[in-house]
């Protein structure tokens, strides 16, 4: 008789591995394959000889260049992205207790392109006064609007001075604060985050909730609002299957997806080498279903070793964001860039790795990104990757497929999280409330016990 199984998660990228754990942890009975034998799919963190192989091949005899140092010293992420320490990731590891299993480094710094130079991104009132970004004019209005952001609470009417931020937009809200272009295009984006400026005719509400994150992270540690796990993003992969494993779950790597049938019965069977399992629910990434997702854009990512830190950015940092804002290259939409080093144990000690991310916009991807090589300085190594980007064209909820969206190039975990915690509403019906678990409490209270 065919194993039964509640969910069958297929596919090991961090969406995957998340709702794998967090169902676990529900009580769910999961069973986790992946075609890959490694976990972390397209976001794994690979040494410098994976590296090489993915992106060069047989170049150089199949081995990088000893100049690049040790492969062992490299973790170096195909998807990167930093991560808020207030923010939703930060809840979802705290939410289960994944914490255990991994360490966390904070970035140094963070910076909005501007004027055709990087400039420390200013987020508070007092940062306000002090930035080269703001001119003189500017300084009085930007602070007491970032006073009014950092006061206003939602249940508290007496801190909304008679604005109602559900109703106005956020370009009334700019006006009513006498914000001028060149503040809205850092505070859009390099401090509420935002993609595009499509957030300006919507309600301020979001944007204010947005940059009272950055804020409420950015006081966490005062050198920036991110932080990045040690030896890479893939170690976020595998620390979810762990939480997930402990709670019951069953992984299996090096498994290809041979049927996949749903049956009259309402069970769903899937057959890989010959053997057979049923499920009620399939989560997965779009690659396992094409017939199922629709294209909506590509990816560019190069990823770029250096020998030196980044043009204009404080000597002192070993890790940096830099965003460049849409407008300020004449695009429409930003370009990203994370750097990290040595301190984060991703490379060497002098080297750094930099990799840059945006939407394609035109027919040649990889010149969209001159204004990011640029700041870079001279680069040693490269590696570029087009990828699509991919949505479900149903919710699953009829069908019993939950099919998560490919990763945007976006340099946080912000819209990752949201994608997860709508297949989580989706599959249970029920929003995913990012306290403490009852079940991890109970994990917790009974392992106190035996140590005591």
């Amino acid at each position: 008789m065919d194993e039964h199984y509640d969910v069958i998660v297929l596919g090991t990228g961090l969406k995957e591995c998340i709702i794998s754990g967090l169902l676990s942890v529900e009580g769910k009975k999961v069973l986790h394959m992946d075609r890959n034998g490694y976990y972390g799919g397209e976001s794994a963190s690979l040494n410098l000889n994976q590296l090489w192989e993915k992106f060069r091949g047989e170049q150089n005899n199949g081995k990088p260049p000893a100049e690049l140092g040790a492969s062992r010293d490299y973790n170096v992420d195909l998807i990167p992205k930093f991560i808020l320490s207030s923010g939703l990731l930060v809840k979802m590891l705290l939410h289960t207790d994944v914490t255990r299993y991994l360490d966390f480094k904070v970035v140094d710094g963070s910076y909005v392109y501007q004027g055709g130079k990087i400039q420390k991104v200013p987020s508070t009132d007092k940062e306000a006064l002090s930035s080269s970004l703001v001119g003189l004019l500017e300084k009085l209005p930007l602070r007491k609007f970032f006073i009014y952001v950092q006061n206003y609470e939602e249940n508290k009417p007496e801190t909304h001075e008679g604005l109602k931020l559900k109703e106005m937009s956020m370009s009334d809200l700019f006006k009513k604060f006498g914000i001028k272009d060149n503040l809205i295009d850092f505070i859009g984006h390099a401090i509420a985050l935002y993609l595009d400026d499509s957030y300006l005719n919507q309600p301020a509400f979001g944007t204010v909730m947005r940059m009272k994150l950055y804020a409420d992270s950015l006081a966490r540690y005062s050198k920036s609002p991110y932080i990045y796990p040690m030896y890479g993003l893939g170690e976020l992969p595998q620390a979810f299957a762990r939480l997930s494993a402990i709670y019951g779950g069953t992984y299996m790597l090096n498994k290809p997806i041979e049927n996949i049938v749903f049956g009259e019965d309402g069970k769903i069977r899937v057959t890989s080498e010959g053997e057979t399992v049923t499920c009620d629910q399939i989560v997965c990434d779009p690659s396992y279903f094409p017939d199922k997702v629709q294209k909506k854009g590509k990816i560019i990512r190069s990823i770029c070793v250096l020998n030196a830190p980044v043009n204009g950015a404080d000597k002192k940092f070993e890790s940096l964001q830099i965003i460049i804002p849409q407008k300020q290259v004449k695009r429409e939409s930003d370009i990203y860039v994370g750097v990290i080093s040595a301190p984060h144990m991703v490379c060497p000690k002098g080297k750094f790795i930099a990799i840059v991310s945006t939407t394609v916009e035109t027919a040649d991807p990889e010149k969209e990104l001159a204004p990011a090589y640029a700041l870079l300085g001279q680069i040693q190594e490269k590696f570029v990757s087009i990828s699509d980007f991919y949505e479900p064209i149903g919710d699953g909820v009829q069908d019993k497929i939950f099919i998560s969206k490919s990763y945007d190039a976006t340099s946080h975990f912000e819209t990752t999280c949201e994608d997860v915690m709508d297949i989580y509403k989706r599959i249970t019906g029920k929003d995913l409330v990012l306290t403490v678990h009852p079940n991890i409490l109970k994990q917790q209270q009974e392992q106190g016990v035996e140590e005591n």
